[in-house]
């Protein structure tokens, strides 16, 4: 009875108590990260620049990869170097043909065994009555995710293509520029490892510098706009000059063409 009381005393202290609450509540607060995250799976109200409506991704990927929920940001940062890492370093292709083999000869095994033994197989009585089979509804539910993704992806490729933001074009091409030359000295797990870094850390160290970067990109647009408007003016002003030589010379030669043509028409009549 003593003992039967103190096992019950630290089940409920191990249930009950702070730790458990502790874990309870960061459980709750994980899945409401979660939940939020997956509400904010919308079509965004401002289109693409050429009218057309975006994808739910857009919203729910600007979400995630803007730290508006951290802990979901943070947990799935943490899930895909996880899987880089379990990539690399673990054999997960072969201990999956390994489990494959290893499940498939033990089935075997035991149907064999027991139609030896008892005239059945094992596995014949563990049959299901039927078949386990994916619902149409949960089936065109997960082909409409990925033909949201699928887009999300190739609308995005566009954008970026053709300038819809300059800045994130020209991000895109350093990016890809740094790659190009990084591909010759790192493996594709290295690269995959500093992309995942890149796009997670990135926005974070935007939005918490974001007034000063901001300023600083406006400065640098302004510079940019300033030298561009000198360029103009200055082309502008090499233009008119040599338009108005162009135009000089083209009246002196005419001039001359026409005192040429009224000698000759001179000289006609007396000849």
């Amino acid at each position: 009875m003593d003992n039967h009381a103190d096992a019950q005393h630290v089940t409920d202290v191990l249930s009950e108590g702070p730790v458990a609450q502790a874990v309870q509540n960061e459980a709750a607060k994980t899945t409401a990260s979660f939940k939020d995250l997956s509400a904010a799976k919308t079509t965004p109200q401002q289109p693409a620049a050429t009218g057309q409506p975006l994808t739910q991704y857009h919203s729910m990927f600007y979400r995630l990869l803007s730290w508006k929920n951290p802990r979901a940001t943070a947990i799935t940062f943490a899930t895909c170097l996880t899987i880089i890492f379990a990539s690399r370093y673990l054999h997960i292709l072969g201990w999956t043909f390994r489990a494959l083999y290893t499940a498939l000869g033990i089935t075997a095994a035991a149907e064999i065994a027991g139609k030896a033994a008892f005239g059945s197989g094992f596995a014949t009585q563990m049959r299901p009555k039927k078949y386990w089979t994916i619902s149409k509804e949960s089936l065109e539910r997960f082909l409409d995710d990925l033909e949201q993704l699928i887009n999300f992806v190739v609308i995005e490729f566009q954008r970026i293509l053709f300038a819809e933001n300059l800045w994130v074009t020209l991000g895109a091409f350093l990016s890809a520029f740094v790659s190009y030359w990084l591909i010759k000295w790192l493996p594709l797990w290295g690269l995959a490892l500093m992309s995942t870094c890149t796009a997670f850390l990135a926005p974070l160290v935007y939005v918490t510098n974001q007034e000063f970067i901001d300023g600083q990109i406006n400065q640098a647009g302004s510079a940019i706009n300033e030298q561009t408007s000198q360029i103009r003016d200055m082309a502008a002003q090499h233009t008119s000059r040599a338009t108005e030589t162009v135009r000089t010379y083209a009246g002196e030669y005419t001039q001359k063409a026409q005192e040429m043509i009224n000698g000759a028409r001179g000289k006609t009549p007396a000849a």
